[in-house]
């Protein structure tokens, strides 16, 4: 069986030995970079390697011109998907501990970016796992490399020229999944502009979890993203966040829910103020 979207921890528990499966540790706290490494080397499910967020899974940073975690390079995610030893054969399995969305939910869309899709993210992450009972491991692991070949997937992406049209025009959706207080430009501490990009519809990641943090119902979830999305083609639905990581969650819930692939604009808010000339709403 093939997992594209989420797993459960009972289905990882038994796949924990299988050669063709990598399990990647995802975790990262903004507020200290490092703390997520710390975390894994303490205690992770065994088997899984770490990845960091911004060192493996984000390009250099350019002032006033990219936002805070742009894109990587196809060169060097493909360098680190093959040190993890993932090629085609290979399910990949992500988790973090805050509900997929730092960074569990970017390695899941980079993988699908690359044309890869045999990969999920852990229902509940670390949290459920550990509240399950199950096995953890200590220390650092690795896998022997195999050789992963990308196959990039352009479409999945828009650019900020882009989004500037497509605010504008009523058969697309800009859908912005930071909190309902960013979105208005309340209690912005990360952003030196606050508000959202006009047009955009507010669409929190947060409201995709239950209080456990596993996912709402495939039901549930459809039946938000359907209102939200007023019926216009699932590839006239782009989500944004602060810096493009946990825009993948609305992405990976509307998926779930059987409602296709929506797209991404990667260099997301805080890309879109490094241009004094583009529009901000509060």
């Amino acid at each position: 069986m093939t997992f594209t979207t989420t797993i459960t921890v009972a289905e990882l528990a038994n796949h924990l030995d299988d050669p063709d499966w990598v399990i990647v540790d995802s975790r990262f706290k903004l507020a200290n970079p490092d703390q997520g490494q710390m975390d894994y080397k303490n205690a992770h499910i065994p088997g899984a390697v770490y990845v960091h967020l911004d060192h493996d899974l984000s390009g250099p940073i350019i002032k006033g011109v990219t936002g805070r975690h742009p894109l990587p390079s196809v060169e060097n995610v493909t360098r680190v998907f093959s040190n993890f030893g993932i090629d085609l054969r290979v399910q990949v399995v992500a988790y973090d501990d805050q509900g997929g969305a730092l960074a569990a939910g970017r390695v899941w869309w980079l993988l699908r970016w690359l044309g890869h899709e045999r990969v999920a993210v852990l229902d509940g992450g670390w949290q459920e796992w550990v509240k399950k009972g199950l096995l953890v491991r200590s220390g650092i692991e690795t896998h022997k490399p195999r050789k992963f070949i990308p196959h990039p997937r352009n479409d999945l992406t828009v650019t900020a020229e882009e989004i500037e049209a497509m605010r504008k025009d009523s058969q697309y959706r800009v859908l912005d999944v930071r909190s309902a207080d960013r979105y208005r430009g309340e209690n912005e501490t990360i952003d030196p502009i606050a508000g959202h990009i006009p047009g955009a519809i507010s669409a929190p990641y947060a409201d995709n979890l239950n209080p456990d943090g596993t996912f709402r119902s495939d039901e549930s979830l459809a039946a938000k993203y359907k209102k939200l999305i007023s019926g216009v083609p699932i590839k006239h639905v782009i989500c944004y966040c602060g810096s493009g990581v946990t825009a993948t969650h609305d992405i990976l819930a509307m998926m779930k829910a059987g409602l296709g692939e929506a797209r991404i604009y990667a260099g997301s808010y805080s890309e879109w103020i490094t241009d004094p000339n583009r529009p901000v709403e509060k």
